[in-house]
């Protein structure tokens, strides 16, 4: 018999995952219903990095190491500003879900309802505002969250895009706002 592993237990531990759903479903037989589950997991490091996957089968448990396991398997990447919210205000959808995520400022804390909350928990984002228009089938939101996080672009990305530096980048926002202000007052 091998001993465990103990470096894939601590690479696993810098991962939390959050069970978002379990739905109970029935197949009919002849002798009656056998009932299986299937469950809808998010898994992050909470540095940036998140993931969420499914699983079936006939016990709970079960179920649940599958979709982790998924989930670990199709984790992204989402750069964040300051490592605490979203460099940019953005939508998603899949299918009838549609999500606007908004970056908000230090203090605001993650305004999200349902499975969003359990991927921004998992993302590391102390700060989001979110709303939740079409559906609320927990499978649909989160993916069109996923769609949302995918396309976010950070202004390092922008300026290596464009061939200039992060500064020409970040200040011309800034000088847009100075801007928008004069004009305002």
């Amino acid at each position: 018999m091998a001993r465990p592993d103990f470096h894939d237990r601590d690479r696993d531990s810098e991962f939390v995952d959050k069970l978002v759903h379990i739905n109970r479903v029935a197949k009919v037989v002849k002798g009656g219903r056998r009932f299986g589950f299937a469950a809808l997991v998010v898994v992050g490091d909470q540095k940036g990095r998140v993931g969420f996957g499914k699983g079936k089968a006939r016990e709970v448990p079960e179920a649940i190491r599958k979709a982790t396991e998924m989930a670990k398997k199709t984790m992204i990447r989402v750069p964040l500003r300051e490592g605490r919210t979203l460099h940019h205000d953005i939508t998603g959808r899949h299918g009838a879900g549609k999500v606007v995520l908004r970056a908000a400022p230090a203090g605001t804390g993650i305004i999200a309802g349902g499975p969003m909350r359990a991927v921004f928990e998992t993302l590391g984002v102390q700060d989001v505002v979110t709303k939740s228009t079409g559906t609320s089938n927990p499978y649909n939101m989160i993916r069109a969250t996923f769609d949302a996080l995918e396309h976010i672009t950070s202004p390092k990305r922008v300026a290596a895009k464009r061939g200039r530096k992060v500064g020409d980048i970040v200040s011309r926002r800034d000088d847009q706002a100075a801007v928008q202000e004069a004009a305002d007052g």
